[in-house]
């Protein structure tokens, strides 16, 4: 039998009167919560406050989260189809968990927008697996976000000499390539290769680099249709002979490298130094753009731990342009979103 046609939100089907399959699939797809995206002109607390207020117009939210328990716990008995009770229990409790922070929810794909008058407006569809164990690669951090929509800025500013090459009568000059340093999610590099018209090559962990790789065919259509290239492959810093892809072993390859958030631990300075003087081209004007949050007073010794870093090595990385900017990341917990806007360190290294 066929269900009844989609219930407004504020007509949540009664369990007891035994609604059909296809009427209670409807009304919990009409639940569904999208992750918040938030951008530099709409922060992420006002698009937080927006989606409340929507739900409280709609119905009171403490109904929704009654309604999907009683969903649940129901045997479900006047569904007569296995298979469908599965997956109305399956999205009662997906509709909960976006209900409970982004560390009870489980795989979410975001549409991430990019919009400006100096390019074509695009989005990237980011996959971020469920969030278990050590998993910090596997969520988009709000850095990726701010740093990637500021990359026409660096492109026609401190950066120029890199994309604006010379024509050379009878030859066509080959693309910068850029390499992204501990690419997550991807959004960072996927975001370069579509502004810039790049060849981007995105690295992680090998533990990584399945939702990595995954992403990166999602959006090659996009990437290809705005004249870039992408490539997923694993490079480990500092890490043993086997662990990192071999096209990295031949070294001081890369015009420009890009890294945004990369400071965790004590260790992190040293390991990402010696990543990028390895990969980084030797060539006077070879650069690197980083960006890390100043969270708090751990982040920001580990960025003047990097400073030194760079600093002290045979072929000194020395910063020559740097600044903040205004950003918001994305880490909630329950109903307690920790939405503060935070500021963002950006600088440029070059070799001494």
């Amino acid at each position: 039998m066929r269900g009844a046609p989609l219930a407004e939100p504020e007509e949540l089907p009664q369990l007891w009167q035994k609604p059909a399959f296809e009427h209670l699939l409807a009304c919990l797809t009409n639940l569904r919560l999208e992750p918040p995206i938030w951008g530099l002109q709409i922060s992420r607390e006002d698009t937080l406050k927006k989606q409340q207020q929507q739900q409280r117009d709609a119905v009171d939210p403490r109904e929704i989260i009654s309604f999907l328990s009683c969903i649940i716990k129901s045997t479900l008995g006047w569904i007569d189809d296995d298979e469908k009770r599965e997956q109305i229990w399956e999205e009662a409790s997906k509709r909960l968990s976006e209900r409970c922070g982004r560390t009870a929810m489980g795989e979410i794909i975001r549409k991430w927008p990019f919009e400006s008058q100096e390019y074509e407006a695009f989005n990237l569809a980011i996959r971020e697996p469920s969030l278990t164990g050590d998993s910090l690669g596997l969520k988009t951090w709000g850095s990726s976000y701010v740093l990637a929509q500021l990359l026409y800025v660096f492109s026609s500013g401190p950066l120029a000499h890199l994309f604006h090459t010379k024509k050379v009568v009878g030859t066509r000059p080959e693309p910068t390539e850029i390499l992204e340093l501990g690419s997550g999610t991807g959004l960072l590099g996927l975001a370069a290769a579509c502004v810039w018209g790049a060849s981007v090559v995105l690295t992680d962990l090998p533990d990584i680099m399945p939702n990595l790789i995954h992403n990166a065919e999602l959006n090659r259509s996009t990437v290809e249709g705005r004249g870039g290239s992408i490539e997923a492959a694993a490079l480990t810093w500092g890490g043993r002979e086997g662990e990192s892809d071999p096209r990295f072993t031949s070294g001081n390859r890369y015009q420009l490298i890009i890294v945004a958030d990369p400071l965790y631990d004590d260790n992190h300075p040293l390991l990402l130094t010696s990543a990028i003087d390895a990969q980084l081209s030797l060539d006077a004007d070879a650069r690197v753009l980083v960006m890390i949050p100043q969270r708090d007073d751990t982040t920001k010794r580990l960025t003047d731990a990097l400073r030194v870093a760079m600093a002290a090595q045979d072929r000194p990385l020395v910063c020559v342009e740097e600044d903040m900017v205004a950003g918001e990341d994305d880490w909630a917990e329950g109903d307690q979103d920790d939405s503060t806007q935070r500021c963002f360190w950006w600088g440029i290294f070059r070799r001494g």
